[in-house]
């Protein structure tokens, strides 16, 4: 594990703060959900008096060197305690505030999602699980994860910095701290970088194949004749050559319906609307998808696997040489029980769970060019929606978060409880 280093001031912080959280955590316990602890001692600090003591220090060293046993890690869930960091501010493990680095706020809203997927996030809070990885990405991203999740830390925000610049390293510059990229693109190549670091020859499964990884049947048309040197259909000869295959799927892409061209009475634009099934009868085997690269092919498409966590991208960016439009299409989705055989073409679909909940809904606000991104996740403990712009948490309704303008949803598959 990469050691986590504090500064001299931050320890001055911790123990300027120590005659102070005694009273703190009696007057604060009631409104905060933290247990007072009668003998006057901090319940997350163990401090009793003023300065730094010999038990002071053994918890610097936790705190430098982050530490989950297994009893804690499946209390994460479950705990419904606020924590006080040393600088004596609240906050809620697993749900901190990002320092935002310029315009990485992309990497930002990818990050507090995938935190939320419990296998992925209890895998890398054990470092020994991939001890022998020589990844940098790896032991970074893991490191980032129990900062996040870590219920003694100085602040009650967690600084991405040393994880960005592992993440600019292995991606050759092409996701920069100074440069907005898409959440998408980013999220993609982060899971796939991480799963080729944690495979080897004799193994190709890791922990983000079995949390993402389903599968997709693909029957592709192509017209192999018919179809003459500029375009110009021959009219005796219509043959096609139709393939059928399977492929392995991270992300489901879907595509919104073209935006209305006209403006309304009121001169106004209009905002359209569209149910998620309805995007999603891409995968139900029978509707026509057509592509025109690498070429003009009809794609018709089925899952005939589903992962534990399924992640869709809903494409509001079109790209046309240096031109970027955003489609303002708003998708009604359910943050309950959706059920996926409902509005997709499942191999014996009778005998599978199928039933999903909303977890994280990444957000896109503003101009293709000029715009940023937040995420809404859920906390499991308290069933309770929080929305999350770099360093500003802040609750919100369900209500509320079916109806921004998702472009990234990222659901559970429910457990047989």
């Amino acid at each position: 594990m990469l050691p986590t280093t504090r500064t001299g001031s931050e320890l001055a912080t911790f123990a300027a703060c120590s005659t102070r959280h005694a009273a703190l955590d009696r007057a604060n316990s009631s409104q905060k959900g933290v247990a007072a602890n009668p003998s006057g001692a901090s319940r997350w600090t163990g401090i009793g008096t003023p300065g730094i003591f010999v038990g002071d220090l053994s918890l610097i060293f936790c705190i430098c060197k982050i530490r989950f046993t297994s009893e804690q890690i499946e209390q994460l869930d479950k705990s419904k305690l606020w924590s006080r960091a040393l600088n004596c501010s609240f906050y809620l493990p697993g749900l901190v505030g990002l320092n935002k680095l310029k315009e990485a706020d992309f990497a930002n809203v990818v990050i507090q999602a995938l935190v939320r997927v419990t296998p992925l996030r209890n895998f890398f809070l054990v470092p020994e699980n991939y001890k022998r990885c020589k990844s940098s990405l790896v032991h970074r991203f893991g490191e980032l994860i129990r900062k996040i999740w870590h219920p003694k830390n100085f602040k009650r925000q967690v600084n991405p910095h040393e994880f960005l610049q592992a993440v600019i390293k292995d991606s050759d510059n092409r996701f920069q701290m100074d440069v907005q990229s898409d959440p998408v693109e980013f999220m993609s190549w982060l899971l796939d970088t991480l799963h080729l670091h944690l495979t080897s020859s004799n193994n190709n499964t890791s922990i983000i194949t079995q949390c993402f990884q389903g599968e997709l049947e693909v029957v592709k048309e192509i017209q192999s004749k018919g179809i003459r040197e500029y375009g110009v259909a021959a009219a005796d000869d219509g043959a096609s050559e139709i393939e059928t295959f399977t492929v392995p799927f991270i992300m489901l892409d879907l595509d919104l319906p073209p935006p209305p061209l006209f403006k309304d009475a009121l001169a106004k634009n209009i905002i359209p609307q569209v149910p998620l099934f309805n995007i999603l009868k891409k995968f139900d085997r029978e509707t026509i998808t057509e592509v025109v690269h690498p070429q003009l092919a009809k794609m018709q498409y089925r899952v005939t696997k589903l992962p534990p966590y399924v992640i869709m991208h809903i494409r509001r960016f079109t790209k046309s040489n240096n031109f970027v439009e955003k489609n303002p299409t708003i998708v009604n989705f359910p943050v309950k029980n959706l059920e996926m055989k409902d509005y997709i073409a499942l191999k014996d679909a009778e005998k599978l769970r199928s039933k999903y909940d909303l977890m994280a809904n990444i957000v896109h606000q503003g101009t293709p060019i000029q715009g940023s991104y937040k995420v809404c996740v859920q906390r499991k403990s308290e069933d309770q929606w929080y929305e999350v712009q770099d360093l500003h948490v802040s609750e919100t309704k369900a209500e509320m978060v079916a109806l921004s303008e998702a472009y990234v949803l990222m659901y559970e598959l429910q457990s047989n409880l």
